[in-house]
């Protein structure tokens, strides 16, 4: 379990976030939800250890692991540019990390978790040749052969679109599922955060205006940029609020996800 403790951050005499309480369970997907400036990225900056935090505490595992280095955590992130090596191809990109590690993923580890992304014939290929879901498929990858202990993502979504992005976050979850892996999103789409994620945190000037499951948050909206977000979305589906989730599985479910 990872646990924040009256976190506290304060960038040149402005506090950026306060009283910051919250509790993640291991496996589950949870997504940091707002507007810009709220503190999203400062916040999964402190929880991977970029950032230092000026009160409170970061518990992981019933470690205190506030003033832990980056390297010691065993998080790992998957950045909104992806971040891949241009000048290697997607296996090389995929298995880059193993080269000082070699232990930590077996070369069937490696191909089992290719072939879970979709990846097998992409392996040989540049970067430059990827789609954007490909990228997005092949950075996820690398961070996974890595074995983080945590999985963060900074606005994984933001460059995709339609079926793209569906199948992406279908990756995540059977990820998050099958490796039984606590994975951490920032994103500042409410849809992508009450579709895809077990429990939505809302930040609103550096502090939590709401965090709970996506059907608690639907129902009962305590932040206005959400509620401004389900009002928009009635009114543009009005005849078939469903529509919201009209590339779900089970569209008809999606105001019951937990």
């Amino acid at each position: 379990m990872l646990k924040l403790e009256n976190l506290k951050k304060v960038y040149d005499g402005v506090t950026i976030l306060e009283n910051i309480n919250l509790d993640i369970e291991d496996g589950e997907i949870v997504s940091i939800l707002g507007p810009s400036g709220c503190g999203k990225t400062t916040l999964l900056n402190l929880i991977l250890g970029i950032a230092d935090a000026d009160g409170g505490r970061i518990i992981f595992n019933g470690e205190d692991i506030t003033n832990v280095p980056m390297e010691k955590r065993g998080f790992n992130i998957v950045f909104q540019d992806y971040a891949l090596f241009p000048n290697l191809n997607v296996y090389e990109n995929i298995t880059y990390g193993l080269r000082n590690k070699p232990d930590i993923s077996s070369k069937e580890e490696v191909q089992e978790l290719i072939e879970l992304l979709g990846l097998t014939e992409h392996l040989n290929k540049r970067i430059d040749q990827l789609s954007g879901g490909q990228k997005q498929r092949a950075a996820l990858a690398r961070t996974m052969v890595m074995k983080p202990r945590i999985l963060l993502l900074d606005e994984p979504l933001s460059a995709l679109d339609g079926v793209i992005k569906e199948s992406i976050k279908d990756r995540i979850r059977t990820i998050a599922r099958e490796y039984h892996l606590t994975t951490i999103i920032v994103t500042h789409d409410p849809e992508e955060a009450l579709t895809l994620s077990n429990r939505v945190l809302i930040l609103e000037k550096g502090g939590i205006a709401q965090y709970g499951k996506p059907a608690e948050i639907i129902n009962r909206p305590q932040n206005s940029f959400v509620k401004q977000f389900i009002l928009n979305q009635l009114e543009i589906k009005k005849n078939n609020i469903y529509m919201l989730f009209a590339n779900s599985a089970a569209p008809q479910d999606r105001f019951q996800v937990c």
